[in-house]
């Protein structure tokens, strides 16, 4: 499936995109923080874990998540919705 540039969503789709993207990327804030203070403490506990890397990883999807919401946000207020 292609990916339509934001310019031509309908305006059902834009809201729609906008409330998943902000759902998305607030879970995304949430979770971050969580796993790396978890990890930070399981590697005090025991020792350094493959997994520790799993928050790392994941913020460059954040970035792109914040970066879109924004865009979608800005889309939604050129078109007064």
């Amino acid at each position: 499936m292609k990916n339509k540039p934001i310019t031509e969503y309908t305006n059902e789709e834009l809201i729609n995109q906008e409330k998943n993207s902000k759902a998305i990327t607030i879970l995304l804030m949430v979770a971050i923080p969580l796993l790396f203070f978890s990890n930070l403490f399981l590697t005090f506990k025991h020792k350094f874990s493959a997994l520790a890397v799993i928050p790392i990883a994941l913020v460059p999807i954040l970035i792109v998540n914040i970066n879109k919401w924004k865009q979608l946000k800005k889309e939604k207020a050129d078109r007064n919705l």
